[in-house]
């Protein structure tokens, strides 16, 4: 296992984009696979191009702005180490989050062909996921931008996001099939 650590990191350091795209993909489609999994009990029924979908976000739509995002916010120089906690916890969760919580929403509507869904399913999905991430994510930050080396913080973020990707994916599920029952119940 440390062997297979060792390694990991060595091409995160050698291609730190390419890597952490692939690793962001691999953990988007495995929340869901869980998700559908142990939370949903599919089966036999799981939905394969959702998993897809969930993994595309990851490798394309969430890897490279926040591969950017994580070298940003590690290149900001501050008065002192609790100023630079306390700033990059904030630029993340206070700035980036409120973005990206609405970004998947809509994301996860155009990848599924129905993007004319994006604002009810954000309007919707928005508040209730923006205060659990904040429960999972600032106790997150705080440790990983005061204790974790800059070019692992976003591995950091994607092993707790396997927990995060789990609940993404079951509540864009579950906001998508009350749409679904929204609109049929419009038309009896």
């Amino acid at each position: 296992m440390a062997g297979l650590l060792r390694a990991y990191n060595a091409v995160l350091i050698r291609r730190p984009l390419l890597t952490q795209c692939a690793t962001a993909a691999i953990l988007f489609g495995t929340g869901d696979v869980i998700a559908q999994q142990l939370v949903e009990k599919k089966g036999d029924q799981h939905d394969l191009a959702r998993t897809l979908r969930l993994t595309v976000y990851g490798g394309l739509f969430f890897g490279p702005p926040m591969t950017l995002w994580y070298s940003l916010l590690n290149r900001l120089k501050f008065a002192s180490p609790t100023r630079g906690l306390i700033y990059r916890v904030w630029l993340d969760q206070g700035i980036l989050t409120p973005v990206a919580v609405a970004y998947f929403y809509g994301s996860m509507s155009l990848l599924e062909g129905k993007l004319d869904e994006a604002i009810p399913r954000i309007q919707t999905a928005y508040v209730p996921t923006i205060i659990r991430n904040w429960a999972v994510y600032i106790p997150t930050q705080i440790l990983n931008f005061s204790i974790v080396p800059p070019h692992l913080r976003l591995v950091t973020v994607c092993g707790v996001s396997l927990f995060w990707n789990t609940y993404l994916s079951a509540a864009n599920a579950q906001h998508q099939q009350q749409q679904v029952e929204a609109v049929e119940g419009k038309s009896h």
